[in-house]
């Protein structure tokens, strides 16, 4: 059954409130509402396989807990996660394993991540909170629909031999139950979309269930260019849609699939198109009075494209997302801060010496790697992920992304991070008119041997090689590597507006990655960009700028 946006937005916030309010005291004790989550985590969970090996039955304090159980990395649980997918049961959890979500790490191999109905509850912690807050902070939220961003479909090579389901029908499925059935009445777009792996056909169907919709209230994607990407093609197709939107058909859906075209029977809606008609696509604010809100990433290497959006939408908020990940959700947008979901997982940080915090022990200022241990059954778990804390929502902190601690390019010994690559960038990109949308550094050999690239989009008159050059060398393992002329100067590369983060995705989901999983970096340890760019359709391709020793 199908509900009004209005009356599903206020259903969905009621149901949201209860966890909202044990969130907002959990935020007033952290130490004591971790403590109980773990001693529950392990208790419950004991007599799984990987629980015995560990011996569970006898942990009674997180100290126990840290002797017991290794810090872990994927690879490390890969030998059990294979058993679950064969179909044996109780490997990680006391749990049934409802699904193994794929995900991918900054390496770009592929990770199955288990989803039981324990893990979903640990969402439904975090999500609560959000959402709830999120109506209270824009209570006009309520008022019209949302679109969540939905990842199109990749071809796979071959059928996949599992006992247990791989992947989501459908996003909303995280929800589960009701919350799944409310979230499903306010979407602008609806989920079969997920079929279409044209990633054109894609943009053009999305565009279209948009641009239908006048009251518009909300968008929620990942990365910020995935919007802009769609944006961009407003101007190239907007003829198209008036007249479909006019006559109430969609006349590339001939030779889609039976779902898709079901679920793209429109009504006509002559009075939208003639609006339109007077509109700009140039200028998306435009195209939505009712717009409120965009929920996007805005932490790490994010921030450059989503100042461009908030260009392209200068009288909208811009809420920066959380740190969500497949495997856990580590903050939640909440207060105008990103405080840790205290009552979803139990987490632990690693300082820059090496030593263990829990979260009442973060300091502001201080970077922190996190680890994770779910009820999905990641135990120890290391995220990989840097973060620094930025203040407090009640006694909790809140924190702030960085970047992956573990995506390091050290072809000759130059340990080049990915946040300090971040932030030399920053440094030397501080003084443009405009921030450029998309910039990331990257290795490569030519004709005189191996350098590092700096891919960047938006024209520029600085040369900014040099600059570059300086403020990587602050590295002391990069400056020897240059001084020993194992690497030579960094190089400039400019690309087309609009083709950076365009050709980076084309790039990814030719290795098989989905469109949603694909997040920003500023830092590639893969070669090959140059050739990747020049490759690219005409209005993609670069030009050198400096760079020769």
């Amino acid at each position: 059954m199908k509900f009004p946006p209005a009356i599903a937005n206020l259903a969905w916030a009621a149901a949201s409130w209860p966890a909202h309010d044990r969130f907002l005291r959990a935020l007033k004790q952290p130490a004591e509402t971790q403590l109980a989550l773990l001693q529950r985590l392990v208790g419950r969970h004991a007599d799984c396989r990987y629980g015995r090996e560990h011996a569970f039955s006898t942990v009674r304090s997180y100290e126990e807990f840290a002797r017991c159980a290794p810090l872990v990395d994927y690879e490390n649980l890969e030998p059990y996660i294979e058993c679950i997918r064969r179909g044996e049961g109780k490997v990680l959890t006391a749990d049934p394993v409802q699904r193994l979500v794929p995900t991918s790490g900054s390496g770009g191999a592929r990770k199955l991540i288990p989803f039981t109905a324990g893990l979903q509850r640990d969402f439904d912690r975090a999500l609560g909170p959000w959402i709830s807050d999120l109506f209270l902070q824009q209570p006009r939220l309520t008022c019209g629909p949302a679109y969540w961003s939905i990842t199109p479909a990749v071809p796979q090579p071959a059928e996949e031999q599992s006992a247990v389901s791989i992947g989501f029908d459908d996003d909303s499925r995280y929800l589960g139950g009701v919350r799944q059935r409310l979230v499903e009445s306010i979407l602008a777009a609806p989920p079969a979309l997920r079929l279409v792996s044209d990633i054109e056909t894609f943009r053009y169907l999305t565009l279209l269930c948009l641009l239908r919709r006048r009251d518009l209230a909300l968008i929620s994607v990942w990365h910020p260019s995935f919007l802009t990407l769609l944006l961009e093609t407003l101007p190239r197709n907007w003829d198209e849609w008036l007249d479909d939107i006019r006559a109430g058909r969609c006349k590339r859906c001939n030779d889609l699939p039976a779902p898709i075209q079901q679920a793209l029977r429109f009504g006509p809606l002559p009075g939208r198109a003639k609006e339109l008609r007077r509109a700009d696509p140039h200028r998306p604010e435009s195209l939505w009075p009712a717009l409120q809100l965009i929920s996007c990433w805005r932490d790490g290497h994010a921030e450059f494209a989503a100042d461009e959006l908030q260009r392209r939408f200068p009288n909208t908020v811009i809420q920066p997302k959380g740190l969500l990940a497949t495997e856990a959700f580590v903050t939640i947008p909440f207060a105008g801060r990103h405080p840790v979901a205290v009552r979803s997982h139990f987490l632990e940080f690693i300082d820059e010496t090496g030593a263990r915090r829990l979260v009442h022990q973060l300091r502001e200022g201080e970077c922190y790697d996190v680890v994770v241990t779910t009820s999905g059954g990641l135990w120890r778990y290391r995220l990989r992920d840097l973060v620094k804390v930025t203040g407090y929502v009640e006694r909790t902190p809140s924190l702030r992304f960085l970047g992956k601690s573990n995506n390091v390019s050290d072809r000759f010994g130059e340990k080049l991070s990915e946040t300090f690559v971040a932030e030399s960038i920053r440094e030397i990109t501080a003084a443009l008119p405009n921030p450029p949308c998309f910039a990331m550094l990257a290795p490569g050999e030519d004709e005189l041997g191996w350098r590092y690239t700096l891919y960047l989009e938006g024209a520029t008159r600085f040369d900014l090689a040099g600059p570059l050059d300086q403020a990587l060398r602050r590295n002391p393992h990069y400056a020897w590597c240059r001084d020993l002329g194992q690497l030579l100067a960094p190089r400039l590369v400019l690309l087309a507006a609009g083709e950076g983060y365009k050709s980076y995705v084309a790039r990814e989901l030719k290795h098989g990655r989905r469109l949603g999983e694909i997040k920003p970096t500023p830092l590639s340890t893969r070669p090959g960009w140059s050739d990747w760019f020049r490759c690219a359709p005409p209005a993609a391709r670069s030009h050198h700028v400096s760079g020769c020793d």
